[in-house]
């Protein structure tokens, strides 16, 4: 009988508690510490019980976490197999939520990996981007969470207006114009309304405000200059031809996909981009379908609305379609909108993949 050495690792910043057994015994626990020279001995003690042991193979599970691949991509460099699974895919009990440890959830991951290893059962991995793609990822991530703070910003800027009974007037125009822009700083340098401590914070805000902005703008020409990088330049001219799809959106969707064609059809894009609806089902009950799962990387979900709502306001067919699934249910606009995010999320699979495909 092949014999395999197989570890759960549940893995933080500063520790990594692990369990660790040969086929179908008893499991050791190992702890040790989260920096390189930890992970290192993790694996070096791995490969030296596969060679005391005569193992064939060794297998190691850990969860996705903010800590990102590097476990993932030693452990495969020293020829272990490693698996990174999805936290949201493994399933707890409510006893298991309310009484977790750590050694508790090392033991779940090995249970994980022994059951795939020695009977097949289905492992609930995430796909591991390559290098590039991660690296790409981070200049996306940070365009889109710069964004968010300006977004938050201006909120802020609207709270404080309405605390203090004031309005901009008609003639500045509708959202953030120049004539805005020139009111809001007028106001913050002399207000009747607004007392010093509100003026000065309003001037720190209209300060944070350009600073962000500033920065939105050279993040944006780094991500024309990446997107016309020979990875992606083709594949993204193929998705920005789609109504609503402009480069940062044709980006925020390569990037976080990655490799179109590790979906099967359209179904499992829906499903990887949360954008389909929970079902409940048991004995009798009939099938009952709830709200989106939100599951999978929801910068995608995000874009994908803008791009809606772009599309919405045009005169195409996506309007016609939103304004067939309004009228229908006119108190659920929010459903048309997830709808044509999905229509558009799925088409621009269907291009990026063809696109892929051409330029392999």
């Amino acid at each position: 009988m092949e014999k395999y050495i197989m570890a759960g690792c549940d893995l933080h910043g500063e520790s990594m508690m692990v369990k660790v057994a040969v086929n179908r015994g008893p499991s050791e626990k190992k702890e040790y510490g989260g920096g390189a020279r930890d992970r290192r001995k993790l694996l070096g003690y791995l490969k030296k019980r596969a060679k005391e042991e005569g193992c064939e193979e060794i297998h190691l599970a850990y969860e996705a976490s903010g800590l990102g691949f590097l476990l993932y991509d030693e452990a495969m460099a020293e020829g272990i197999k490693c698996y990174v699974l999805a936290p949201t895919k493994i399933e707890k009990s409510v006893k298991q939520k309310k009484s977790k440890t750590d050694e508790r959830d090392a033991e779940q991951l090995l249970g994980i990996v022994r059951g795939h290893v020695l009977a097949g059962s289905a492992i609930p991995e995430i796909w591991v981007p390559d290098e590039g793609t991660r690296d790409a990822r981070e200049l996306l991530r940070r365009r889109l969470g710069v964004g968010e703070e300006a977004a938050r910003v201006k909120v802020q800027v609207k709270s404080l207006l309405k605390r203090n009974g004031m309005r901009a007037p008609k003639k500045t125009g509708e959202g953030w114009t120049a004539g805005m822009r020139k009111w809001l700083k007028d106001k913050s340098q002399k207000s009747s309304r607004l007392g010093q401590g509100s003026r000065l914070s309003l001037e720190s805000m209209l300060r944070q405000l350009e600073m962000l902005e500033e920065e939105i703008e050279k993040l944006n020409v780094a991500v024309m200059k990446l997107s016309m990088n020979k990875r992606y330049e083709s594949v993204c001219k193929e998705l920005m031809m789609l109504d609503g799809v402009g480069v940062l959106v044709a980006m925020v969707f390569l990037t976080e996909m990655g490799d179109m064609g590790r979906f099967q059809n359209r179904r499992q894009v829906g499903n990887y981009l949360g954008l389909v609806p929970g079902s409940f089902e048991s004995g009798e009950q009939d099938d009952r379908k709830g709200h989106i799962t939100h599951h999978g990387p929801g910068r995608i979900r995000k874009v994908l609305c803008q791009a809606a709502w772009v599309l919405i306001r045009g005169q195409g067919k996506e309007k016609e379609v939103y304004d067939r699934l309004v009228e229908k249910n006119p108190k659920h606009k929010k459903i048309a909108v997830v709808a044509l995010m999905r229509r558009l999320g799925i088409r621009m699979w269907h291009v990026g993949l063809e696109a892929q495909k051409k330029a392999a």
